[in-house]
């Protein structure tokens, strides 16, 4: 049982070092780190030597340390699971406004159409291709991920964007750590945002909860 414990403490420290590195882009000292955690030096060393051992930390000799490329990788495999639960809400979204719903996460600076769900009634509709990337401040969804790291909680709208006579309507997904995403439709012609807005609030909400 005292194992156990002692197994437990040490992943406990290794994580809370790893999301403290997350949180500075320019890196973390082992001093800082250590006070952080309010362990010695050499407690630090041993954690960062085993998670730069799988890749989650890049430390040189007398640097601070950063984030690994092992880091990408997860994420990469996480936007599957991100996908399957935004499936139902996006499908509910898009047969309910009759627009095109998608999921937008922030990759690499730029936003990234991780999930496209389009309606099955209407005779038209915008096609929008999943991986498709734009600038995050192009069209709806991305300037919802904007304003989500504004703190603001409301949707976004914007005309025109990444395709000539599109409409978009989005709202950041809020709430989850390391995840910047926003939930939203297009459609051709204007969106009442009085109606659409808080419908897709709604969803952005929900996908929120259900992954928490």
């Amino acid at each position: 049982m005292e194992r156990a414990t002692e197994t437990a403490q040490t992943l406990d420290r290794g994580l809370r070092l790893l999301a403290l590195v997350a949180e500075h882009p320019g890196g973390v000292s082992i001093s800082a780190a250590a006070q952080h955690l309010s362990v010695g030096r050499t407690v630090v060393y041993r954690l960062a030597a085993t998670l730069a051992a799988h890749g989650l930390l890049h430390h040189d000799p007398g640097g601070p340390l950063r984030l690994g490329i092992g880091v990408l990788a997860l994420a990469r495999r996480a936007q599957p699971l991100l996908a399957e639960a935004a499936s139902p809400i996006l499908r509910a979204l898009a047969e309910d406004l009759g627009a095109t719903a998608h999921l937008t996460v922030e990759d690499g600076g730029e936003a990234l159409a991780l999930l496209v769900v389009e309606p099955s009634w209407t005779a038209l509709h915008v096609a929008y291709r999943t991986g498709s990337r734009h600038p995050l401040s192009a069209a709806a969804g991305g300037q919802a991920i904007l304003a989500g790291r504004r703190g603001e909680r409301g949707w976004t709208s914007s005309a025109g964007g990444f395709q000539s006579g599109a409409y978009g309507v989005a709202a950041p997904v809020l709430g989850i750590d390391g995840l910047e995403a926003s939930v939203g439709v297009v459609a051709l012609g204007t969106l009442d945002d009085t109606t659409t807005g808080p419908r897709v609030l709604a969803a952005a909400t929900a996908l929120s909860t259900s992954i928490r």
